[in-house]
């Protein structure tokens, strides 16, 4: 116990490479906003092929979702940054492999979250729709998907929130993000301690920031629905 309370912290060294810590956070929040984009985007397009008549797509979506919930999100950066770009002799960005990596991860469980919300949706609207003679695109373009938004928006800012936790993965790939900060700070200066608090504080006020937005869109969403 003693040698434990022995340990003198001393953030100086840490603290004078804030803008390594500042530049390490931007690259944090811009790959966290492209992975929700992405993921946004994709989840969007499995989930309505996962729902859709057709049992090809519907069981290719399937797999594709669980594939990708079922194995570890490492493990996926790994193949999209070393397996595959040698199995096929290419040279690959490590920036662009991260991006798709945790982008086609998020993809996976934000289908879900659109499944989901689609579902929900009162399926008396969509029968009414199709006996006005509206295709079942048109329905879903217009009708469905922007009344399943109520639900659906508040997870996917949830899935944020995760993002930014999760994005530390890309670090071990040498991607500059605040754990990659971190580790090259404890490399050069020895304060192991000291720059791990530091990058769990930036952590916890980035998710604690979006978190407390995600609550104030979810307000305002309810209070414009509710009108």
């Amino acid at each position: 116990m003693g040698t434990i309370f022995a340990y003198n912290l001393d953030f100086t060294p840490i603290l004078e490479a804030w803008e390594m810590f500042l530049r390490g956070t931007g690259v944090t929040l811009l790959f966290s906003l492209g992975t929700v984009l992405l993921g946004v985007v994709f989840g969007l397009i499995v989930a309505l092929g996962r729902i859709s008549k057709n049992k090809v797509l519907s069981s290719i979506c399937r797999v594709y979702i669980s594939a990708l919930r079922g194995t570890p999100m490492l493990i996926q950066l790994y193949l999209l940054t070393y397996g595959l770009p040698l199995a096929m002799g290419l040279s690959v960005n490590y920036y662009v492999s991260g991006l798709i990596a945790m982008s086609l991860n998020s993809s996976a469980y934000v289908a879900e979250i659109f499944r989901s919300g689609i579902e929900s949706v009162d399926k008396g609207q969509v029968e009414a729709s199709r006996s006005l003679g509206f295709s079942h695109s048109y329905t879903m373009a217009r009708i469905v998907v922007p009344q399943s938004m109520k639900s659906v928006l508040p997870n996917i800012g949830n899935e944020f929130v995760t993002i930014v936790k999760e994005s530390s993965i890309v670090s071990i790939i040498g991607i500059y993000d605040i754990t990659h900060v971190s580790d090259l700070l404890k490399a050069s200066t020895y304060k192991i301690l000291e720059a791990l608090i530091v990058a769990a504080i930036l952590y916890w006020v980035l998710t604690t920031i979006f978190s407390s937005l995600v609550k104030l869109g979810e307000k305002q969403l309810n209070k414009l629905y509710a009108r």
